[in-house]
This record gives C-alpha cells, structure tokens and sequence, in this order.
C-alpha cells in the first residue's frame, strides 16, 4: 500500500497552483529546502516522478492523481469541519470549476448563483473538447464537458445537448447566399469562429464538402461578442438555440437552411471522491440544466 503524507500532497498542490517551488514555499511559510525534500520523499512513496522540472512546471500522471487527492482532502477537511461546527460558516472551501464559455453564457450561471453561497467558485473557461485536461491535472474539481467516458478518478453524467444554428443577418445572406447554403458560398462567406480550438462551425462546413473549405475567419473569442459579431453582419457562425431568443421571430437573424443544426452533447464530470459541497455544486447545476433538450 502507498503511503501519502498529506503534507506531500499539499505541497505538489501549491506548487502547481502557485508555479515554482519558491512561490510553493512562500504559501506554504516553508523553505524551498523543505519543499524539494518533501517532493523527493513523495516521490520514493510513489516510486516514480510525480512533476517534470520544465518552465511552466508539468505533473506525470502520478502527479495528477496525488494534486486530486490534495484537493480532495480539502473539501472533506471543509466537511469534517462542518460535522464538527454545524451551522458555522466556513468561507475558505473553495471549488475549481471548467465550464464552456457557451454553456456560462447562457445556462450555466443560473446553476452556480444558487450555489454560491456554500464555497467560493473559481470557474476556468474552457471549450468543452478540452475542458477534461483540466480536470485530470488535479486543476479543476469538476468540468462542463462533451466527452461522456469518465476521466480517471471521476464520475460522468449527462447534461442534455446544446443545440447550435447556422445563424446570419439576412443582408449577409442576401450578399452571400442568394442561391442557397452551398458549398461554393460556404468556401467564399466570412465566418465567425470563437478561437483557434473552435472547430464548431470546421464540423458543419464538412457537411457541404468532401475536401475542408477554407472561408474568411473572424476570431471573436467571447460569448456575447461573438453573438453580437453574428448580429453586426461581420459573418456567420453557429450560436446556441437557446441564446437566440427573438431574433429569428424578429428576422434581425436567420438560419442558413432549414432544419440544419450541431447538437453538442454536455456532460458533468467530477472527482468521484469528493465532498458534499462539490455534490451540493453539481445538483445546482443538473437542476439548471433543464434547459437542455
């Protein structure tokens, strides 16, 4: 059986959080002499490197299992406390969150508000493709995510599904597609992309072509801006169903062909070992999905 000081553990943690062994040891009030000696020791326990000495630093997998096991003996540390003190509020528990910017746009939010009052939140934005990295680097606690297989040491459920239209303006259609959603307007029409991870609106154009169409790009990588870039006439791109409100009743947007849509599947994933707090998050957060389709 391997024995893991949690002091060892605690230590690998703060040094991913804070970025170098120094800082480390400034958070911790300890020696960079104490620092190393426990990373070495942990290290003997493990029987294998647990971080690469690179700039940013980098954990192996055994050094991502253990910063979870740090981070999750904090929240049971918060839930022993809790037990102990009922009723005491403990405002140091603390809860690393990665959600899509789409999903914090237009659902999300809802979710978290009504959990807040129990931890404080840090959320990452993270597209939904890579948000898992995260989560088992030992970063986040629990993720917004479209990958359904669980992440080592996690638990997945489902969401629901995001649904995506191909939206524009209809004086970008009539410039850019008076005859039609086809292929040849698709390879010539500006289009919006959130960032360079974004192959949400890659994905549908490969509908229309065998080889990859290669249109004009606009990279607007913020939710609302995005959506506004769309409405400006800047270009196409695929919003959320549930974003678009009025705007197609109104014709300030349009969809690009009828019944043409990408639904993105959304998962919750989270550490399968982890508090009540972090259980209290995630039933906020199904609760606010019901949104979903």
């Amino acid at each position: 059986m391997i024995d893991i000081h949690p002091d060892q553990a605690r230590t690998l943690a703060a040094i991913v959080t804070q970025g170098s062994f120094d800082a480390a040891a400034s958070h911790l009030s300890v020696t960079a002499s104490a620092v190393s000696q426990r990373i070495r020791a942990l290290e003997v326990a493990v029987g294998r490197p647990v971080l690469r000495r690179t700039r940013p630093i980098e954990l192996t997998e055994s050094g991502q299992a253990v910063v979870r096991f740090a981070r999750q003996l904090e929240m049971l540390s918060a839930d022993l406390a809790d037990e102990l003190q009922p009723g005491n509020p403990h405002p140091d528990t603390r809860l690393t969150l990665v959600i899509n910017s789409d999903s914090l746009h237009t659902w999300a939010l809802a979710g978290l508000a009504a959990a807040a009052g129990t931890v404080q939140l840090e959320i990452l934005r993270e597209d939904q493709d890579y948000s898992l990295e995260l989560l088992r680097s030992g970063a986040a606690a629990a993720a917004i995510t479209a990958t359904a297989k669980p992440a080592p040491g996690c638990t997945s459920r489902r969401l629901g599904v995001m649904r995506y239209l191909p939206v524009c303006t209809p004086a970008f259609a009539e410039t850019w597609f008076d005859s039609g959603a086809a292929a040849s307007a698709f390879a010539k029409a500006p289009v919006i992309i959130f960032d360079r991870k974004d192959d949400l609106q890659d994905r549908y154009l490969r509908r229309f072509s065998r080889k990859p169409l290669q249109p004009p790009r606009h990279y607007v990588p913020a939710a609302h801006e995005f959506g506004e870039a769309i409405r400006l006439g800047m270009g196409w791109g695929l919003l959320p169903e549930i974003e678009l409100g009025d705007d197609l009743d109104q014709r300030t947007l349009q969809t690009l062909a009828a019944k043409s849509f990408v639904d993105v599947p959304l998962h919750w994933q989270q550490w399968r070992y982890g508090s009540a707090v972090l259980d209290g998050v995630a039933a906020a957060i199904q609760d606010a999905a019901r949104v979903l389709r």
